[in-house]
This record gives C-alpha cells, sequence and structure tokens, in this order.
C-alpha cells in the first residue's frame, strides 16, 4: 500500500456544461462517495492529475484527498471516465474506506522469470489470458500486482487461479479454476505436430 495524497477544491456546480467548463480551464470534476455521508463534489488540477494517473499505485491503494476547507477524506479510487479521442481523464469517482474495510478492487497480473523457463528458451510463447484479477481483500491490503512465477513453466504448462499462493486474507472469488496463462507451442513447431499426424494417420490407413 502507498500513502498518496491529492489537493482538490469543493465543487459548487455539478452540470454537464460546468463540468466542460472546468475541462478546458484545467481542471478534473470528480465526486467523493460513500460511508453513509453526503457525496462530495469536487475539482481536480488536471496536470498534477494527470501526473499521478500514470501511477499505478493510484489505483490499488488507500488514497488520502485534501478538499479545502472540507479536510482530508480516505478513499478508493473506483472509476476514470476517459476521453476516447484524447485519452485523457474527464471524470473520477472515490469511495470512501476505512482501513478495516473489505473491498474489491482489480489488480495487475505480473509474469516474473519466464526469460529462464523452460517453454520460453524451447521458442514457446507466453499467452497472458487474464491480465487483471478482481481481489477482495482489506482497503489497507491491496497488493499492486499479484505475480506468477513463470520459472518451472514448459511447452503446454498453464497457471490457473488456483495454482496462485495469495496473501493471508486475500481472496479471488471464482465459479471455476480459470487459466491465467500459458505456454503456447510456437507456430511453426505446431503446424509441423499437425503434418506429422496426418502423415502418421495416411501410414495407418
Amino acid at each position: 500500500m502507498t500513502d498518496l495524497t491529492i489537493d482538490a477544491t469543493l465543487r459548487e456546480n455539478t452540470g454537464k456544461g460546468d463540468a466542460r467548463r472546468m475541462r478546458r480551464a484545467g481542471s478534473i470534476p470528480a465526486i467523493i462517495y460513500g460511508a453513509g455521508k453526503p457525496d462530495l463534489a469536487i475539482t481536480l488540477n488536471a496536470n498534477s492529475i494527470g501526473k499521478t494517473l500514470n501511477n499505478e499505485s493510484f489505483y490499488t491503494s488507500m488514497l488520502k484527498v485534501n478538499v479545502s476547507g472540507k479536510g482530508k477524506e480516505t478513499v478508493l479510487l473506483k472509476d476514470v471516465q476517459w476521453d476516447p479521442i484524447m485519452d485523457t481523464a474527464m471524470h473520477l469517482d472515490f469511495m470512501r474506506v476505512s482501513s478495516a474495510d473489505s473491498v474489491t478492487v482489480e489488480v495487475p497480473v505480473v509474469v516474473v522469470n519466464y526469460e529462464q523457463c523452460p517453454g520460453n528458451i524451447a521458442g514457446g510463447m507466453l499467452d497472458l489470458v487474464r491480465h487483471v484479477l478482481e481481489v477482495t481483500c482489506r482497503a489497507d491490503s491491496i497488493p499492486e500486482s499479484i505475480e506468477v512465477d513463470c520459472a518451472n513453466l514448459d511447452i503446454g504448462d498453464n497457471v490457473h487461479i488456483e495454482d496462485l499462493t495469495l496473501a493471508e486474507g486475500m481472496e479471488v472469488l471464482h465459479d471455476a479454476n480459470f487459466t491465467i496463462l500459458n505456454v503456447a507451442a510456437p507456430k511453426g513447431h505446431a503446424e509441423a505436430s499437425d503434418d506429422d499426424s496426418e502423415a502418421s494417420e495416411e501410414a495407418e490407413a
């Protein structure tokens, strides 16, 4: 968990027209909600929050929002609305949390030791099926990433959700033992195997 603090000011008007004017003036509208308290409409500095959004830990950490005139709010980032053309943030949603709250967040999957695994050395190709996992844990124990160790994987091997060892108190809710990643055979190798199989079938015929 990374302790990040961002500054904000109260937003009096919440209409779409006001939001557009804020963006043109270099600000981004946002909202803080939850914990049985009234929603708090706020404004963030676009340049400052734009840099923060490039920090991966911003998405998986408890945050402190210092609202001018209102004090600090402890929150999690729950959603970012992006401009589909400019790829810039248009609106942010924050949810109030406390350290002991159980939260569900998306955590990125990080592959480690793939360079040295037998499957890679033999020319295999890594197929990362799940880039993120939906994790339930305490708000103060959200991991920045979930590592999948590929050191012993060979061509044809798979890693499933039940193969992972998660930290205590962390859980990935699932009905099926879904695949996280696999090491596939190189394309030429697969085609050669198909040709060999067909030749064998013709010989048997």
